[in-house]
């Protein structure tokens, strides 16, 4: 007769796989890897868990000058700014919240929430526009601080941004809750990124999508084009030294016949661009 315990069993999750794993007590970090590894081979673990308990371990050990928005690549609003200059700032930049700063000492004094513009949008002479009426309070943390533990401050407190400084209190960037999933999760995706293996996408209206990670031979074998490939390996690098800064969203840069514009790059590279091909 058939045992019924095992009838009833329940399948057991990969939490409880792991928890029998760390019974061997590894003696530090290297030798948990090599258990959990071993779990993997072993396809107790998914490749893709493996991965992210990795990036776990690794941002326990990261701080938040490692991920930050330097403050020259900061995108600020200035508290005297009228609704009729700060609009046009928030619709290109496609961000969601921004740093406030005084237009006199240049201090963050709040954080402003592009939604909390809509209802001057809509409504613009029923409703005088005062900005420190809406700004809400910034969070500021300090450069060394532990990414782990930003990341459970961030999901306490429900903030999505927090100002950086320095030792001396002065501010050095911001830094926001998706620049540190992003360590744990890698790239957060957007609906402009393409399918992993393909480089080049083509549009319906004639434009293309290509990654910045496009090696410039393989770019120029595509629109049997010559460009140089003699100071940078991808079309990102060669787009970067165009620009001689980190571009933000939208910005856009013409070399030889190609329009690029940047459909998204975070503080530390590109990655992904709308190519245009012009006659």
């Amino acid at each position: 007769m058939e045992d019924d315990s095992k009838l009833h069993t329940k399948p057991r999750t990969w939490l409880e796989r792991l928890n029998d794993l760390l019974v061997r007590e590894p003696k530090d970090r290297e030798q948990l890897m090599e258990i959990l590894r071993d779990a993997g081979e072993r396809d107790i673990l998914s490749g893709d868990m493996l991965h992210m308990i990795e990036s776990v371990l690794q941002v326990a050990e990261m701080h938040v000058r490692d991920v930050m928005i330097p403050k020259p690549q900061m995108i600020v609003i200035e508290n005297d700014n009228p609704l009729e200059t700060l609009l046009p700032l928030v619709i290109e930049s496609g961000h969601s919240r921004f740093p406030v700063i005084n237009s006199e000492n240049q201090d963050v004094i709040g954080i402003l929430l592009a939604k909390d513009l809509i209802k001057y949008c809509l409504n613009k002479e029923a409703t005088q526009f005062d900005i420190q009426q809406i700004i809400r309070p910034a969070v500021f943390v300090p450069q060394s601080k532990r990414l782990d533990v930003l990341l459970r401050e961030f999901r306490v407190s429900h903030h999505h941004m927090a100002i950086v400084i320095d030792e001396y209190g002065h501010v050095a960037g911001l830094v926001t809750i998706e620049d540190v999933l992003e360590q744990i999760v890698g790239d957060i995706e957007d609906e402009y990124d393409t399918d992993e293996d393909d480089e080049i996408k083509k549009q319906a209206d004639g434009s293309y999508i290509v990654k910045a990670t496009t090696p410039i031979d393989d770019f120029n074998e595509y629109f049997d084009s010559e460009l140089s490939d003699e100071e940078f390996d991808t079309i990102g690098g060669l787009i970067l030294q165009g620009f001689g800064h980190m571009p933000k969203r939208g910005e856009v840069l013409k070399i030889e016949n190609f329009r690029f514009k940047v459909l998204h790059s975070d503080n530390r590279r590109i990655h992904l661009l709308e190519t245009t091909k012009e006659s």
